[in-house]
């Protein structure tokens, strides 16, 4: 028995939204991708209509161009390429190490929030919370959230405290998928240590117990997000995995 495919079939159509999300995830016109795959621009809009069926080979030449196998291209849930995608979570969640390898998967920028807010200030987070306060810093967060949410879509390593910021916290839901990346204290306090960083703990007998408290405090924050994953005693690569497949089951827009 031999199955044909018509055109606009169900299957046809959910490949070419995997295309087209592909393709924008990696910020490509379709000009770019004909260009990668020597196949005519005319018929990636097929492709991505859901109204071609492309041969095997042409499906290799596709995943090829998208770092991918066959299966991956054929059936692997694509995230939503027009949001951010925000990690939260205390320092020493691994934010700075997994976002940079999300982002190269998506092929999208990775943005770390206090850089830019160092960039915009030209202080260090250290300086501008001791010579002008939390205040000064929130108001400056939200004002480079804004900004950096209306560029284009990025993996956005966020400030363990935005979640205790309602405005913030508000807007960056609503221009971005959320994903906490949770550890245990022990977790948190191992990684910081190996950082070199203690603040705001800097100098205080009672460390660990503050990283506690504060970690208590902020779940239930943490626990509004879109994407809950668990780092504790994983590796970078499986957590990226995690973080990946996690955003693609929470939704698969077409």
């Amino acid at each position: 028995m031999v199955l044909l495919l018509n055109r606009d079939h169900p299957f046809l159509v959910q490949l070419g939204a995997r295309v087209r999300a592909l393709r924008k995830q990696r910020g490509w016109s379709r000009r770019d991708l004909a260009a990668r795959t020597d196949i005519s621009e005319r018929f990636l809009a097929d492709v991505e209509a859901g109204s071609a069926n492309p041969s095997v080979l042409r499906l290799l030449t596709l995943a090829a161009a998208f770092e991918l196998d066959l299966p991956s291209l054929l059936t692997k849930p694509v995230p939503d390429a027009s949001l951010h995608i925000a990690l939260l979570g205390l320092r020493g969640a691994g934010k700075s190490t997994v976002g940079p390898l999300l982002a190269a998967r998506l092929g999208c920028p990775f943005v770390e929030l206090d850089g830019r807010i160092e960039a915009t200030t030209g202080l260090q987070i250290g300086e501008i919370f001791q010579m002008h306060g939390e205040a000064y810093y929130r108001a400056t967060e939200r004002s480079v959230l804004a900004q950096e949410l209306g560029g284009p879509p990025a993996v956005l390593a966020v400030g363990g405290g935005l979640v205790t910021d309602p405005h913030s916290f508000s807007l960056l839901r609503s221009r971005a998928r959320t994903v906490w990346l949770r550890a245990a204290p022990e977790e948190h306090w191992h990684r910081v240590l190996a950082q070199g960083d203690t603040r705001p703990m800097a100098d205080n007998d009672r460390a660990f117990v503050d990283l506690r408290r504060i970690l208590d405090d902020r779940e239930p924050l943490y626990r509004l997000a879109d994407v809950v994953v668990e780092t504790s005693q994983r590796g970078v690569d499986e957590v990226v995995e995690q973080v990946e497949q996690a955003l693609a089951a929470a939704g698969d827009p077409a």
